[in-house]
């Protein structure tokens, strides 16, 4: 919705209405008084330290039957 239709929605309230519309975004700027906009870039992950936190371990080479080995131990388990 861009601005100039919030507008033209907001003018067609009623007097009652338009107050209640202005009185609920003041509550909303009270409550992210705080809130800091991002610089709409997404962080680099390359330089997270949990990225590659397990290429050396062994059984983790091939992730699909790490995940399809630790399932089985515990489906298993569950039905003794």
């Amino acid at each position: 919705m861009s601005q100039e239709d919030i507008s033209t929605q907001f003018d067609s309230l009623p007097p009652k209405a338009q107050r209640e519309v202005l009185d609920f975004i003041a509550m909303l700027r009270a409550r992210y008084a705080d809130y800091q906009p991002s610089e709409g870039k997404a962080p680099n992950l390359a330089e997270e330290g949990f990225i590659g936190m397990w290429r050396d371990r062994e059984d983790m080479q091939d992730s699909s039957a790490w995940v399809r080995r630790g399932r089985e131990r515990e489906w298993v388990n569950q039905s003794d």
